[in-house]
């Protein structure tokens, strides 16, 4: 009866905790906080928190007010880290959203199926827009008819996001969905030395590189540093935007040797290789977006 009593418990508890990491997260601002002091506590960008609470970069923080924490999402952080200018709003069918009061940016895209990247794009604004009550956004049209004419001209539908609370302090099973481990091309720069490449698919789409421990971390595409931090399940990243518009994100590192706003060119040490936490092997997993999408690392230009 004792075991019974005991394995219920556990298995409540684990259901609370799973429920607790796929639940909006609401955080409470205190005396002294900033939007960086609380992307740094859920490891996530402050764009993201602006985007998820429509605040701008002149917003002041009060003790007590109420904040969204976004699941961390590197693709949809990749996309706020770059540059307006260089985001397109892509095609399908859209229609007019009215923005009602009380509206966010991450509220509008995940009612009606989107990113808050691509409705950026779509309405080519920037990350730190503040929308206002009354105002009209374009927003794709979910409806069946248009879902069934995207699909039959080849357009993917972006799904909405699941926010979770900040993951604790334990050690992980690995759940990445390897995938196959790929032949090198010699004429293919990685940012590591003869990597083992495997890819890695699902909600995390990229490469993982097997490297040396502190073994040096190059830059394959030159462009703009428009990010450098820890992010939750990727350890230290940098995200490197080229000037076609592409965020090459290098993730895992051990140490970082630039920062934001730096241009870095082909075969610069961004950083070094670091130890996978999850794993206990050292190793990069290194991934490249276009608007959020993930875009084939193989393929992806190189210098």
């Amino acid at each position: 009866m004792r075991f019974r009593t005991v394995f219920i418990s556990s298995l409540v508890l684990f259901f609370a905790f799973s429920s607790f990491l796929s639940a909006d997260s609401v955080y409470t601002v205190e005396k002294g906080d900033t939007l960086y002091s609380i992307s740094r506590k859920y490891q996530i960008t402050v764009a993201e928190l602006r985007a998820a609470n429509n605040l701008s970069d002149s917003d002041v923080l009060k003790a007590g007010q109420k904040l969204t924490v976004p699941a961390a999402d590197i693709g949809t952080a990749a996309a706020l880290a770059g540059d307006q200018a260089s985001r397109n709003s892509g095609g399908g069918k859209t229609r007019n959203y009215t923005v009602q009061k009380g509206d966010t940016l991450y509220g509008i895209s995940r009612k009606n199926s989107m990113t808050v990247s691509d409705l950026l794009a779509l309405n080519s604004l920037d990350s730190d827009y503040v929308i206002k009550a009354g105002e009209i956004l374009k927003i794709r049209d979910n409806s069946p008819d248009a879902q069934a004419s995207a699909a039959r001209s080849g357009e993917s539908q972006n799904s909405a996001r699941t926010a979770s609370a900040p993951a604790p302090e334990i050690k992980l099973s690995d759940t990445r969905n390897y995938g196959t481990t790929i032949e090198p091309d010699s004429s293919t720069s990685w940012p590591v030395k003869n990597p083992k490449i495997t890819t890695v698919k699902g909600k995390v789409s990229g490469v993982q590189l097997s490297a040396q421990l502190n073994e040096p971390v190059t830059c394959v595409r030159e462009g703009t540093v428009m990010y450098v931090g820890v992010y939750r399940g990727f350890g230290q990243v940098l995200f490197v935007q080229s000037n076609t518009g592409l965020i090459y994100a290098y993730t895992g590192l051990g140490s970082v040797g630039v920062k934001k706003g730096d241009y870095v060119v082909s075969g610069t040490e961004l950083g070094t290789a670091g130890i996978d936490s999850i794993s206990g092997r050292p190793q990069i997993t290194f991934m490249v977006f276009q608007n959020g999408q993930p875009v084939d690392p193989a393929k992806a230009p190189r210098d």
